[in-house]
């Protein structure tokens, strides 16, 4: 396909939820796509979607859990001619359930979209936005990201990275014409909590903690990062419990968090 002109969008992820809404977004404010899922019947199926509203889209399958599929991806897309003028990382799942009882296989998997893949293509991508001194990279992290999480210890872990990792960058990136940020929701209206196992707990029960529509998360998401913010934290529960983990006592932190992650059954605990 010949060049559009216009910036064009990498986006892990984006066969649903988040994913599918921050390539609906970059579609609306003037990027062409290049979307990356496992699936690709639900790619084809955005690319349509998204080819109506005036967007070039390019598709690439790949699982990203996989050992080295961020290498392959990049492989494919620097050989297909592709510049990458912003890069979205939101690609990434969650296990719920004791860290002891948890399949290696799958904490493997987890860690390496989580946290290998989005380092691999930042470190990979990254270098020709600072050259061209425009773009930037769009983590999605977690409100998950601000404390440790009981239950759920390597997918907080492995967004307390995203956004160590993203702030870290934003700075190093600070006068260059390239912004990272990281975009921190709460719950949201997505399948995250079902391939999660966690739809029965007390953090996507309760009322406290409303879920989120993942089309505005994605609004605001694109909408601060476009303005160069450090970080996004849509909501104002979300707010409330990422700028309270900070001043809360850990001990207190982790009570709190266990008891969210877990259901009303005493068997869960």
């Amino acid at each position: 396909m010949p060049s559009t002109g216009r910036p064009l969008a990498l986006v892990t992820g984006a066969s649903s939820g988040i994913g599918a809404d921050l390539a609906r977004v970059l579609a609306g404010r003037g990027h062409d796509l290049l979307i990356v899922a496992r699936s690709t019947d639900r790619l084809q199926n955005l690319a349509r979607e998204l080819a109506g509203r005036g967007a070039q889209v390019h598709i690439e399958t790949e699982d990203l859990a996989a050992s080295g599929a961020a290498g392959r991806l990049v492989e494919r897309v620097r050989s297909a001619g592709h510049q990458v003028d912003v890069l979205v990382n939101n690609a990434g799942f969650g296990l719920a359930g004791p860290f002891h009882h948890s399949s290696p296989a799958e904490l493997t998997g987890m860690i390496g979209v989580n946290i290998t893949a989005l380092t691999e293509l930042s470190r990979a991508f990254l270098p020709g936005m600072i050259e061209r001194r425009r773009g930037g990279i769009l983590n999605v992290a977690s409100v998950a990201a601000f404390q440790p999480g009981p239950f759920m210890a390597v997918y907080y872990a492995s967004k307390a990275y995203v956004l160590s990792f993203s702030e870290a960058l934003w700075e190093e990136c600070r006068g260059t014409g390239v912004t990272v940020t990281a975009l921190c929701p709460g719950p949201v209206e997505t399948g995250f909590a079902e391939r999660a196992a966690m739809t029965s707990t007390r953090l996507f029960e309760s009322r406290l903690m409303p879920k989120m529509p993942s089309a505005r998360v994605a609004e605001l998401g694109v909408a601060g990062f476009q303005r160069g913010q450090r970080v996004v934290i849509p909501g104002v529960a979300s707010n409330l419990i990422a700028n309270g983990s900070r001043l809360t006592p850990r001990r207190l932190v982790l009570l709190l968090t266990r008891y969210l992650q877990t259901s009303g059954s005493p068997k869960s605990l």
